[in-house]
C-alpha cells in the first residue's frame, strides 16, 4: 500500500508540474486537454491547467498520500476506501480517453493514468 501510494503521489506529482507549466504558457497543448489546441493553450484552458496544478492535483495527492496511510485520514468526511475506488475509476476512464485522443502526444498520458489508477485500487483494497 505504502509503495503504491508513494508511485501514484510521483506520478500525480509530475502531472501537477505538466499541468502548470501548460498554465504558464508552455507549447505543448496537444499533449492535454484532448490534443486540439497545439502550441500554448488559449486562456480558459490556461486557467484550467492552473486550478488542476495547483488545486485538483495537490488534493489528489493528498487523498492518495491518506488512503496509503502516509499521513492521517481523520480529517476526511468520507470513508478512504470509496475515495480510492473512485479515484481509481476516474484515472482509468482519463486513460482510456487518453488512449483514444487523436493527439500522439496525448496518448502518451494513457500509461501514466493507467497506472495511478491500479495504484489507487491497490491502496482501496489494502495492498
Amino acid at each position: 500500500m505504502i509503495l503504491a501510494g508513494i508511485v501514484a503521489v510521483a506520478l500525480l506529482g509530475v502531472i501537477a508540474i505538466f499541468q502548470a507549466a501548460l498554465a504558464l504558457g508552455a507549447p505543448w497543448g496537444d499533449a492535454a486537454w484532448g490534443g486540439q489546441n497545439p502550441g500554448v493553450l488559449p486562456r480558459n484552458l490556461r486557467i484550467a491547467s492552473g486550478i488542476a496544478a495547483v488545486v485538483i492535483y495537490p488534493l489528489i495527492i493528498l487523498l492518495v498520500m491518506a488512503g496509503a496511510g502516509l499521513i492521517d485520514d481523520g480529517w476526511l468526511p468520507v470513508d478512504i476506501t470509496i475515495v480510492m475506488w473512485i479515484l481509481a475509476a476516474l484515472l482509468a476512464v482519463g486513460a482510456v480517453m487518453n488512449a483514444i485522443s487523436r493527439s500522439p502526444r496525448e496518448r502518451l498520458w494513457a500509461p501514466v493514468a493507467l497506472v495511478v489508477a491500479i495504484c489507487c485500487a491497490l491502496i482501496a483494497i489494502g495492498i
